[in-house]
Order: structure tokens, then sequence, then C-alpha cells
């Protein structure tokens, strides 16, 4: 992408379009967007950051696409009967996906290091990234997530890192297919759960992917991602806290209320001790896969663990906001199944009540796994936790609401954990308020929605009045 081009993102504040729309901008090129959160006045601090980069901004009515040498820059879920979409078509200008755009920026680089699976993926992604930059690899990352190590006051959003070095670290999306699109040189795929597609859509997606790159990372503990590396074709570095024939062994973990300790074994005789700043026993998971796909780049075991104990994590993961009256509250992007159920795992290896505010992040989430939600919380809350769940996160489109926040809380209930669907939001907030005693920890969960944290951090005010 030597030559200078002009690109219109519609959406340009959500989670994959804003890290990109940076980097493009990075790189030269015009850059300009729209939003509905930014004519809805929300998140009125990510829209002045991106203007403080010379990105212009406009209302998401068309307005902005009005030249034929503009490239639209849209989502796969972006309908054509948005303005910006049908303006671009008016004008004659080009519309690439975000997966389009990305995948042609990743696979042009000299170390492409892509990032897959169902969970983990921006943790594993900014691990990666953070020891490629602590140890003077310069790597552009690009992430679904702020990178805290990166945070500034002049970058207060830092979900991408521009470098000119060989590596392109990034996150891979299954749920759209475009994975299909991305040539990794060094393919890290976590694990694979149900979500988005069915698991022999994504079996064959992943397996797909990980037989394109030259070193594929693997997860040994994850029966999904087990069975891929004995594949003897591919070219595989593992990794387990289990399984002693993986090339990367995580032991001796040592949990903490916000981090975790452990060492790190691998077969060259390498070890490394590692203080991680994030919690539970699947950080410890990411990191092995951190550490796996930095040894494939080039870096020694001693100096990852070494960059993996200065890193600070990503933004809403188990994100500790604060402590008011002996109530912690925490902030996560629990979401799926699989990603709920590690948060409560390690919430749970120390005491105190969970009061858990789980938005859940589409209709269409709770249409394809109602059962495994409800399986998800019965499992994992214990008898005095207490659930309570708005209505699904929406900012328009068609959707089909057949199934509700009150149909999982139902369910739950049904299995004898304690569930409530309330109207909202603020129903929610008052009622954690209402129920919240010393040693509890208010937990708010969802993804999709920038302003849960907003949510969280008020929540942290209101108890401290």
């Amino acid at each position: 992408m030597t030559e200078k081009k002009d690109y219109f993102f519609c959406g340009i504040g959500g989670s994959g379009m804003l890290p990109l729309a940076m980097i493009v901008k990075a790189g030269g090129h015009q850059v300009e967007g729209s939003d509905r959160a930014l004519d809805q006045g929300r998140t009125g601090a990510k829209f002045d950051y991106l203007r403080s980069l010379g990105i212009a901004l406009h209302a998401q009515d068309g307005s902005g696409v009005k030249r034929g040498a503009q490239i639209l820059v849209a989502s796969a879920a972006v309908e054509d009967t948005v303005p910006d979409v049908v303006a671009a078509r008016d004008v004659g200008a080009a519309r690439l996906s975000r997966a389009e755009l990305l995948a042609r920026l990743f696979n042009d680089a000299e170390t492409p290091i892509g990032v897959a699976g169902t969970s983990g993926k921006s943790t594993t992604t900014g691990m990666i990234g953070w020891i490629l930059h602590h140890t003077g690899k310069d790597p552009t990352v690009m992430n679904g997530a702020v990178m805290k190590n990166f945070v500034s006051p002049d970058a207060l959003f830092a979900s991408a890192l521009v470098g000119e070095g060989a590596a392109f670290v990034s996150e891979v999306d299954e749920s759209d297919g475009s994975i299909a699109m991305f040539d990794p040189k060094i393919a890290v795929l976590n694990n694979i759960a149900l979500d988005h597609k069915s698991m022999d859509e994504l079996r064959a997606l992943f397996s797909a992917f990980v037989e394109r790159a030259e070193t594929a990372v693997l997860n040994l503990d994850n029966d999904e991602t087990q069975a891929m590396a004995s594949d003897p074709t591919l070219h595989a570095l593992t990794y387990s806290l289990v399984d002693e024939t993986a090339d990367f062994i995580g032991e001796n973990i040592e949990p903490q209320p916000f981090g975790v300790a452990f060492e790190v074994n691998a077969k060259t005789g390498e070890t490394a001790h590692v203080d991680l700043k994030m919690p539970g026993r699947h950080n410890v998971s990411n990191a092995l896969a951190a550490i796996a796909a930095s040894h494939a780049a080039g870096v020694s075991l001693k100096a990852a663990g070494e960059a993996l104990g200065a890193f600070a994590g990503v933004r809403r993961r188990l994100e500790y906001v604060g402590e008011k009256s002996g109530v912690t509250i925490i902030d996560d992007f629990g979401h799926n199944p699989d990603k709920i159920t590690a948060s409560l795992k390690t919430l749970h290896e120390f005491p105190g009540r969970l009061l858990v505010m789980f938005q859940p992040h589409g209709f269409g989430p709770l249409n394809k796994m109602r059962d495994e939600f409800i399986a998800t919380f019965v499992g994992n809350l214990e008898e005095d936790d207490v659930l309570l769940m708005p209505e699904p996160v929406y900012f328009g489109g068609t959707v089909d609401r057949s199934v509700s926040s009150k149909d999982i809380a139902a369910g739950i209930v049904a299995g004898e954990r304690n569930a409530r669907a309330l109207p909202d939001r603020d129903a929610c907030g008052k009622s954690l308020l209402a129920l919240a005693k010393p040693g509890d920890r208010i937990v708010i969960m969802g993804a999709r929605d920038d302003t849960l944290s907003v949510f969280a951090n008020d929540l942290l005010k209101r108890l401290a009045a």
C-alpha cells in the first residue's frame, strides 16, 4: 500500500475499525469516518482522540462520502441502506470490508503473526505485541482491545501500535469467515469452542488457517486444537498447563487476586519465571501462546518471560475498577460461554460473593447459545452469587428477539442459581448497589458496548457516595 489513498471508515469507533483506521492514517493515507455512536453522543472521548490524529469525522448521513476516489471501509454487517453506503454507490466510490483492508496490510508484512481462536485473542495479541516491542523488534499491532502498556496522554485508545519492524501482529476473526483471507507466517490458535458458527464450520476455518502458516502455535489443553497438533504436515509449537509433551509447559502456578505467577519449561531446556499482572489460569495459557509465537519470531524464552512481567494487560479483561466500602468492582469482556467460564473460575479462586451484571452482546448470540449460556452460569455461579441481566445491547438493524434475557434467567433459576432479568441497565445498577455488602465483588460483563466501562466507573462513584 505505497500509493496514498483516500479512505472513509463507516463505523470508525468500532473495536475493529478504530485501530485499523489508526494504522492506515499512520501510513500516510487520508482517513475520514462516521459512527452511529458519534451521532448519538456516546463515548465522546474516543472521537476526540480520532480527531487529534487528524481524522475528520462526519455524521453517518452520507455527507462525508462525496468523492469517487474515496474507498468506503465498512464491516460486512453494515446494511446497504446505511446512508454512507448509499452515498458511496451514488458517487462511484469503491467499497472494502474491514477484513479485506486488514488482510491486505497483514499479508504484505514480512512476518505476519495471526492470533485466532474462540477466546483469548486480544490478550494474546497484546502479549505478543508487547514482547516484540519490549525486545526491540518494533512491531505493528492490530488489536480489538486497548493495550495498557501503550496508553499515554496522547494515545488514550491504544488498540493499535505502528512500528517499522518486520512483524505485523493481528487478531483474526472467524465470526464472518474472514479468517480465510489471512496468510500468516506464524499462526496462533488458542482454542476452539462454540460461538458464532457451528463446530464443523469452525474446524474447517481454523484448520485451513494453521495449514497456511510456516509455524502453527497450538494449545494441547483444548481437545480441538490438540487434534490439529497431531497433523504431521504441520510445523507446530505446542503449549500446555498439564501435557508434558508440549514444547512450552506452564507449571507451579500461584494464583493472585489480580495476577498470577508461574514457571515456564521449554523442551529446549530453557526455563523462565513469569509474574503476570493478569489473573487466571487462562491467562497463563495465553502467555504460553505468546511465548511460543515470540520464540518463532526469534525471541528467547528468558527475554519473553521478562517482557511479560512488565505486561500491564488489556482493558476490560477482569480489570480492577476500584474498591469502596469493602466492595470491589471489576470490568470484564466475558460475553460467550468460554470467556464467562474462564472469568468466573478465576474469580472463585478467591473469597467473596459475586454480584454479576451480564449484558448480552446481541439477541443473535442468545438465540444460538441459549442452552450453553444457561449451563455456563448454572455450573459456575455459587449458591450465594447473584446474576442480573438487562436486555441485550441493541444499536439498530433487524433482529430476531425470540430469545431474551428473561429466558436465560429463567433457565438459570431452574438450575437452582440466583438470576433475574431486569428491564434495563439502570435497574441492574440500582439492584447491585442495594445488594452489595463488604466483601462482595461486583462484576460487569459484556461486549460490543464501550459504555459498560463508564457504567462500572459510575457504580464505583455511587458506592463512594
